[in-house]
């Protein structure tokens, strides 16, 4: 029902859709369709006056007998007379199908039908020309042509041959006439009308029966005994129910016709009646009076999957698009298009390099069997195939010996390249092609990439655009040097995103202790990003905020997973599609859940000032937060053991390394060495978990950024960026000043009821019974303290209440209120 719903919603979306143009041209070639059909059926009724008149259009003497006058004679002698005879009708038929196509109404499948009408109009205008033997115009020009052609070659039998097997062919491959499916056919409608078949047969044998005079005392009764007829559901006979036929006693027959009745009946074998002769006066019951029914087996939904569907019926699947349905994404325009990204050949680079290869290892007795290279937008990969006998470990230490050679900075050997039986010498190219952003987000692999959240890098090295889910890497660790490209693959992968996913179902958390390299994003933070309910800046900058943001995030961590924990999921796309189809009540808490992805541009720098305080919250999410949609993004410049620990790695299995200083920060990052061989500007490698990827990465620049989040912060946003968790540090609760009346909470009063009249001074009971955040309700209580009504913190028990009753409380007030 819903499935029918939606599809309706979507024939009347359609249909509104439609623009003028298409629906002029639509509804115009059905008219074209007519119009031929009916033209070339009146040129058939009368054709030789009619191809007369052809050539007087002009003449207002001569009077056509064509439907549609001188232009259906034209239309006719053209299609029909001068072409291909009564194929013409197929014009007309492929027209009404085009029109139909414009007004997107699709009626016929249109690769199917133009595949079987090309097939008519090549074939029927020779057989009607084998047929009148050009006598005619049934078969036309084209027709007649061609068959007086081919019988001058092969003869009029072998032409017929030819068009029956033609035909014959096309209805074999259209109907699909094997042997093996016409069999299985045949069986298909014997088993069909076989049970019909027996039980007439089995009739006709009783009835014989029934007039032999030695059984007019004898019935066929069945062993098995029917079931009752009100609860009966099914009819079994015995071959489903198992049961043994019993065998005939032919020793008993002493007649003639008796025994040719019983010898029938051994020829069947009493197959599926499973019948035997007993003596009974009273008379059977026929087989076509027994009641039969079929009870309709209807789907057993509860009271929630019922209302759920009735919704879903009602309304639709939920939208969460709906709050920024104009919402408009990104236009490919934005980014920049640079001229030099096509890849230019240079034999002369690529002999020079082979021949220093070759000659190198020559020279240290490593013969080479075969050599090929595969050119990339900044990196030449050459793939060596060594002889018979030379051990890998004998090229891979002349890694310095071939950049020497080739006089290259950046050399990477690859031995053996994984899934191949060779190995690779990475040599940089003298001349690198520009890897524009624009090129690879306008790329088919990205456009059409079905992926939570699909992050495109750049190219590889055998330029092919590289697309990842970061939902499944699922969170990523990056590290360069300064001026390597590092903030550049942190645009390129926020760029990736915003192309591709709608503000409600993407929010960013961006830390960036430089304060400058993020600070372009806060145009989209009513769009995209999310902060703390007290913060003033999206974009934070601050250590201490960065420590309660993170915090925050394991809040709304620890929330999702109750959540998904009540509504029966694993993760948030199952979570979100119950969601979406109206299975979870938002009066219960529910809601649908946006990705969050935390971004922290210098990670190095919080370590140094906050130490473990935001250590732990890290590894925390990194080791959780996958599940409910929570993925981080964490780069730094200084990839020491001392930033990223061991628990850090640990839960980061993707990397992503650019130009490193030394083999000692390429091990911490990626586990091995290679990154302090790359050339910069971009170059970087990629680890998955399992292989090492070298890419160019796709450069934006910053204009490109600044004019992507302008276009998106000029549209229709939502009231707020979205709030995170509220959480209070230490900091919060260490110190109460004095207290002034006028700058009282306006719920202090009430919250001052509350507590003296349960004689309670608890925080969270504040936040229970006037549903405030934690920080407001830590306020009131400070203000309560200061005022003296509440006691001093004191740890984990609640503070002691100053006044004992709410007479008492009522006369404090009124001091305090003059």
């Amino acid at each position: 029902m819903a499935k029918l719903a939606s599809n309706n919603r979507q024939e009347v979306e359609d249909s509104k859709t439609l623009s003028k143009p298409r629906i002029f041209f639509g509804l115009l070639f059905l008219f074209l369709s007519v119009v031929f059909a009916l033209s070339f059926a009146s040129y058939l009724l009368n054709w030789k006056a009619n191809q007369s008149q052809t050539g007087a259009m002009l003449d207002k003497s001569i009077k056509s007998s064509n439907i549609f006058g001188k232009v259906g004679d034209w239309l006719g002698n053209i299609f029909i007379f001068d072409s291909i005879g009564i194929a013409a009708f197929i014009v007309a038929f492929l027209m009404m199908v085009l029109g139909f196509q414009i007004l997107k109404k699709n009626y016929f499948k249109i690769w199917k039908t133009l595949s079987h009408s090309l097939f008519f109009l090549c074939w029927l205008p020779i057989l009607m020309g084998a047929i009148t033997k050009g006598n005619g115009t049934l078969s036309g020009v084209f027709g007649n042509e061609i068959q007086e052609y081919l019988a001058s070659i092969i003869g009029d039998f072998g032409l017929w041959m030819t068009l029956l097997a033609a035909i014959i062919l096309y209805f074999v491959l259209e109907f699909n006439l094997r042997p093996s499916s016409i069999k299985n056919q045949i069986d298909s409608i014997k088993d069909k009308f076989a049970p019909d078949y027996d039980a007439d047969e089995d009739f006709e044998a009783d009835k014989e029966l029934k007039e032999q005079p030695h059984f007019e005392n004898l019935k066929v009764t069945s062993e098995v005994e029917a079931p009752k007829t009100e609860n009966f559901e099914t009819i079994k006979t015995p071959h489903q129910t198992g049961l043994e036929v019993p065998k005939t006693d032919v020793s008993r027959t002493s007649s003639a016709e008796p025994s040719s009745v019983l010898n029938m009946t051994k020829e069947k074998d009493l197959e599926p009646t499973g019948f035997s002769f007993q003596k009974e006066e009273t008379p059977t019951k026929s087989a076509d009076n027994i009641a039969f029914s079929i009870e309709e087996v209807k789907e057993d939904l509860d009271d929630s999957e019922r209302k759920a569907k009735d919704l879903v019926d009602k309304h639709g699947l939920y939208d969460h698009k709906l709050d920024l349905a104009n919402f408009q994404m990104p236009k490919i325009e934005l980014l920049r298009e640079y001229g030099n990204e096509e890849i230019a050949i240079n034999k002369d680079e690529l002999e020079e390099n082979k021949n220093k290869i070759v000659g190198l290892l020559k020279n240290f007795n490593v013969g080479i069997a075969e050599i090929k290279a595969t050119i990339g937008p900044t990196v030449t990969l050459y793939e060596i195939v060594p002889e018979a006998g030379i051990r890998v470990a004998a090229i891979k230490k002349l890694q310095d010996d071939i950049a020497l050679n080739l006089s290259a900075l950046g050399i990477r050997i690859i031995a053996p390249m994984p899934g191949k039986g060779t190995i690779g010498i990475e040599v940089p190219r003298k001349n690198p092609s520009m890897v524009s952003m624009r090129s690879v987000i306008s790329s088919p692999k990205f456009q059409n990439a079905d992926m939570d959240l699909p992050v495109v890098f750049g190219k590889t090295i055998s330029n092919e655009v590289f697309v990842a889910d970061l939902a499944k890497m699922p969170h990523l660790l990056m590290a360069g040097a300064t001026g390597q490209g590092k903030s550049v693959g942190i645009n390129a992968i926020l760029t990736s995103l915003l192309y591709k996913k709608h503000p409600s179902e993407l929010k960013f958390v961006m830390v960036d202790p430089k304060k400058v390299e993020l600070s372009l994003y806060s145009k989209i933070e009513r769009h995209y990003l999310a902060k703390l309910p007290d913060g003033e800046d999206a974009i934070i900058t601050d250590t201490h905020k960065v420590i309660n943001t993170l915090n925050s995030l394991c809040i709304e961590m620890d929330t999702r997973y109750d959540l998904l924990k009540n509504a029966f999921c694993k993760n948030i796309k199952e979570y979100n599609k119950k969601f979406t189809e109206r299975k979870l009540n938002p009066e219960n808490g529910h809601r649908y859940m946006p990705y969050i992805v935390l971004v922290v541009d210098e990670f190095a720098d919080l370590i140094m000032t906050a130490g473990k305080e935001v250590e732990l919250p890290i590894a925390r999410l990194a080791q959780l937060a996958r599940a409910v949609g929570i993925h981080l993004i964490v780069a730094t410049q200084r990839p020491s053991v001392n930033v990223i620990t061991g628990m850090i790695k640990a839960n980061f299995p993707a990397r992503a390394a650019f130009r490193v200083i030394s083999s000692v920060d390429s091990r911490t990052i990626l586990d091995s060495t290679g990154a302090e061989q790359l050339i910069g500007k971009g170059d970087m490698l990629y680890f998955n978990g399992n292989d090492l990827l070298r890419l160019q990465c796709a450069f934006v620049d910053t204009p490109e950024v600044e004019k992507i989040a302008e276009y998106i912060g000029e549209q229709k946003g939502y009231a707020s960026a979205f709030m995170l968790p509220e959480y209070s540090g230490e900091e919060t609760t260490s110190t109460v000043g004095s207290f002034d009346p006028n700058e009282k909470d306006q719920l202090f009063e009430e919250a001052a009821r509350i507590i003296v009249s349960t004689q309670q001074g608890s925080t969270s009971m504040l936040q229970r019974q006037l549903k405030l955040g934690y920080n407001r309700a830590g306020r009131i209580m400070d203000q309560l303290e200061a005022a003296g009504i509440v006691g001093g913190f004191n740890g984990a028990k609640a503070r002691e209440v100053q006044i004992s009753d709410l007479n008492a409380l009522e006369s404090f007030l009124e001091e305090l209120r003059k």
